[in-house]
């Protein structure tokens, strides 16, 4: 059954009880309610750069104990967040990633169903481009008696991880532009990642990048060549003009580095002719 105690309500109650979970008490007592079926971001890694904040849906289940009722969401707070290198505990009261804003529906008498996003902001929770790991799913419950003490907290590590990555952008510039059919064309560009520490982006060494080429009047990139960046994270490859197109640089990521695909840049390549028998050749 849906008790329609969604939004306002809900939300009301989880800024009562925020403050709780995110700071511990020493209680001891154990509760039975669990939180169950976390999905974070939808499974995949979430990748953040150096500003902006990234928003990424949340879901999952409150079960409650018994005495309590999901109707009933100023008796009880109950979430999901994120932490790393720590314990449960420790990582509730520090370093912690929670949903910042969330809404909750019975589902059964002691059963709720909630979703909401959380919020990753760079500048507050990442400070040090070790963030970029695997980070512990954990969850809290805490139960209010009736004089609106806590009477119960318990903090939870589970199994499920989810990967912080560091946001990773590429440039691209093909010269000359217009180039005669059969002359060289220099491929050059930048990768870059964002970096927690000093809030911007710098270069990425020693990355496998791709040279990618689309024929004028096609849709598909194919890769023509496999570059390493420099230390600088500058990237750098001569081909052989033969078809009008466009190049790219295509990175495929790290499990601590977002992937990154340049825009393309346009060369005319004069004496080529358009030929449409050509569209399919290999272009190096």
């Amino acid at each position: 059954m849906k008790s329609g105690r969604t939004g306002a309500v809900a939300a009301l109650a989880g800024a009562l009880a925020l403050s709780a979970l995110t700071a511990p008490t020493a209680t001891a007592a154990d509760t039975s309610g669990t939180v169950t079926e976390i999905v974070v971001n939808g499974g995949k890694p979430i990748v953040v750069g150096t500003a902006e904040v990234k928003r990424v849906p949340v879901s999952y289940r409150v079960n409650l104990p018994a005495g309590y009722s999901a109707a009933d969401p100023y008796t009880w707070n109950a979430g999901p967040y994120l932490y790393h290198g720590t314990t449960a505990v420790k990582g509730a009261s520090s370093g912690g990633i929670y949903p910042s804003e969330y809404g909750c529906y019975e589902v059964a008498v002691r059963t709720a169903q909630c979703a909401g996003i959380m919020s990753v902001d760079p500048r507050y929770d990442l400070d040090s481009n070790g963030d970029a790991t695997a980070w512990t799913v954990g969850y809290g419950v805490v139960l209010f008696g009736n004089d609106n003490a806590i009477k119960s907290e318990k903090h939870v590590g589970t199994s499920g991880r989810v990967q912080v990555r560091r946001y990773a952008k590429a440039t691209v510039n093909a010269a000359p532009e217009p180039v005669a059919k059969g002359k060289p064309i220099t491929v050059t560009g930048t990768l870059k990642r964002a970096d927690w520490v000093k809030h911007t982006y710098t270069g990425v060494a020693d990355a496998s990048v791709q040279l990618q080429f689309r024929p004028k009047g096609t849709t598909s990139y194919e890769t023509v060549k496999t570059v390493r960046s420099s230390s600088t994270g500058a990237l750098r490859a001569t081909v052989t003009a033969t078809l009008d197109g466009d190049w790219r640089w295509s990175f495929g990521g790290w499990s601590t580095t977002g992937s990154a695909v340049s825009a393309g840049d346009y060369v005319d390549v004069s004496g080529a002719g358009g030929l449409v028998r050509e569209m399919h050749a290999r272009p190096w």
